[in-house]
């Protein structure tokens, strides 16, 4: 079944409201869609929202690359063969996951709606549902709180705090959430790179009675090492995400004596689901448990994280909330909420509505 036209576009998109971490503030976010339509009708549509503070591409650059010659020259592959087409433009488009997200969304989808499967079907599914945390941003305590109390008002069992600017204001919000909501919440933590190994220890030490759950990553990009200070118990919790940006890295801090117990996966730091199943093999085989994150993105490629993490057995925590945060979305669909848990329904390809 051959491909017949490829093309792509973008739009700016609003936040419901800005959110601040410890390097950035956010109020609107641009994400580029690829749309690759079969012969038969089918078209399988794919979504990028690279982060250029981590992968250093720009949604912007993402466009541009999807409109090149070599994109427009798979037209008239045939989708069966869509494992080859990611592996070229992978080669083609290195170091660039945005651009390669958008395509191997796209192949997935449409590869999926032909075989009339849903895409974690495919891979075969190991989990039916999890709970997502849902993010609330560097702010006052009040505001804190406020947003806690929105959550649990939504059906959200399991927050992730930014953190990483004012390590004593960080312990302080972080206890008075427990103070308020032990019995209800579970809670992440996520300093971005944010703290130096003595303020992480800080950290521990003053949030240690609060079962945090997990600490996403607290120290800087190349400072990994600093993290083997840690006991291996305090290491377990820790988990990496702008370190973990492909399978290469995913291997380096795989070895012995390990700074991360946990690996966070973004489609847009590894390039699509393709990218994501190597870094879940090696994890897979050193241990280490998988975390699935986002950007500000559609709720399409969401459902395309939600679809490779059910797809991994070592899968045991979603932070896929970056859909929530958009005030409109050009697709609908994907998967469903109940409860703050995620569910995929049995539709083929990644289950997405045009608009």
């Amino acid at each position: 079944m051959k491909i017949i036209s490829i093309r792509s576009y973008s739009k700016k998109l609003a936040l419901k409201k800005p959110y601040t971490i410890a390097y950035n503030t956010y109020s609107d976010v641009e994400l580029v869609f690829t749309e690759i339509e079969l012969e038969n009708g089918i078209t399988g549509i794919g979504s990028a929202s690279p982060s250029e503070d981590v992968v250093g591409e720009s949604p912007a650059q993402t466009l541009v690359n999807l409109q090149t010659e070599f994109v427009q020259k798979l037209v008239g592959r045939d989708i069966r063969h869509f494992r080859q087409i990611v592996y070229e433009t992978k080669k083609h488009f290195h170091h660039l996951p945005g651009t390669q997200a958008a395509i191997d969304l796209a192949l997935h989808d449409a590869f999926g709606k032909y075989l009339g499967i849903p895409v974690v079907d495919f891979y075969g599914r190991k989990i039916k549902s999890l709970p997502t945390s849902v993010t609330i941003g560097i702010k006052p305590v009040a505001e804190t709180l406020q947003d806690a109390a929105e959550f649990a008002q939504m059906g959200f069992r399991v927050l992730k705090v930014k953190t990483g600017l004012n390590v004593s204001e960080d312990i302080e919000r972080i206890a008075k959430l427990h103070e308020r909501y032990q019995n209800k919440f579970t809670i992440r933590v996520d300093a971005n790179q944010g703290y130096t190994i003595e303020a992480l220890q800080q950290f521990i030490a003053g949030t240690r009675s609060y079962g945090i759950e997990l600490i996403e990553q607290p120290l800087p990009v190349e400072s990994e090492s600093a993290l083997l200070a840690l006991p291996a118990d305090e290491r377990s919790i820790i988990a990496g995400d702008e370190s973990i940006k492909d399978p290469s890295a995913a291997l380096e801090f795989s070895a012995p004596p390990q700074p991360f117990g946990i690996y966070n996966i973004k489609l847009m730091k590894c390039g699509g689901l393709l990218g994501a199943l190597e870094i879940a093999d090696i994890a897979a085989h050193a241990g280490i448990e998988l975390f699935w994150g986002c950007n500000d993105e559609s709720i399409l490629s969401i459902a395309a994280a939600l679809h490779v993490a059910y797809a991994c057995p070592n899968t045991r925590y979603l932070d896929l909330d970056g859909s929530l945060d958009l005030a409109e979305d050009l697709v609908t669909g994907g998967f469903r909420l109940e409860e703050g848990h995620m569910i995929i329904g049995t539709q083929p390809g990644l289950g997405i509505h045009k608009i």
